[in-house]
């Protein structure tokens, strides 16, 4: 079963959100444009994205059912429960992910299917969190370890190596930037119910001693604080032919 909750996710639905705005603010608008969105969660924002853009067409696609329950409806707005890894496709004009990415292992060869996907002056834009030197992310990886559990593997480049393979993609203009968003929380504690629906949807697999565990020591690592500041690192990627 996933272990992904709609609600869990949204509790910080705002702070969530915005990265997603930063992402749309950078893709040329055409007219009737295709648009696949890979992991697309809830569809929330992807009805947002398809109405902003004014698409003809918009298919969101995700592997977890639960979230798929909650998709919106709107004319040309479909969705798909499957894996980004096995999804093909005809070409499309636009392929957006928003936080989706870091759960997709070999980008290099991911980067090269999606090209092959798009039109020949389609757009890629790709968001995706980086946030695994926190101590949020730390310590999930050091608990595991303890317990001799699976690591989460972090399948991501760096900003400069995927400038260099867009290019040797083909795409003629990019633009990509590691930015750091700061979110102002109530308390430390929430940054547990934050990594709680989505980080530790990969740790919480059948263990009890997972997340007591992690709760105590994380509480250690960043202390009792109220608000506390929760810094978030992200890469944001668009490319066009």
């Amino acid at each position: 079963m996933s272990a992904w909750s709609p609600d869990q996710y949204e509790k910080f639905k705002a702070e969530r959100a915005q990265p997603f705005w930063d992402l749309v603010a950078l893709i040329d608008p055409r007219p009737n444009m295709r648009i696949l969105d890979l992991g697309c969660g809830t569809g929330e924002l992807t009805r947002a994205l398809h109405k902003q853009v004014k698409a003809m067409e918009t298919l969101g696609i995700d592997n977890s059912a639960s979230m798929l329950e909650k998709a919106p409806s709107a004319p040309g707005l479909h969705f798909q429960n499957t894996n980004i890894e096995l999804f093909d496709g005809k070409p499309f004009d636009l392929i957006f992910s928003n936080a989706a990415f870091h759960w997709v292992q070999d980008h290099e060869r991911l980067f090269a299917r999606l090209s092959k996907m798009l039109t020949r002056d389609g757009q890629l834009a790709v968001q995706m969190p980086a946030n695994d030197g926190h101590w949020s992310h730390i310590t999930a990886a050091q608990v595991a370890r303890e317990l001799g559990l699976e690591v989460k593997v972090v399948p991501l480049l760096t900003p400069e190596r995927y400038a260099e393979l867009l290019f040797e993609l083909g795409f003629k203009r990019q633009h990509v930037r590691m930015q750091i968003y700061g979110h102002v929380l109530p308390s430390s504690e929430d940054v547990f119910e934050w990594v709680k629906g989505t980080l530790l949807t990969f740790y919480d697999r059948g263990d009890p001693r997972f997340m007591p565990l992690y709760r105590e020591r994380l509480s250690k690592r960043i202390g009792n604080h109220r608000p506390y500041f929760y810094t978030y690192k992200r890469v944001l990627i668009h490319a066009s032919f």
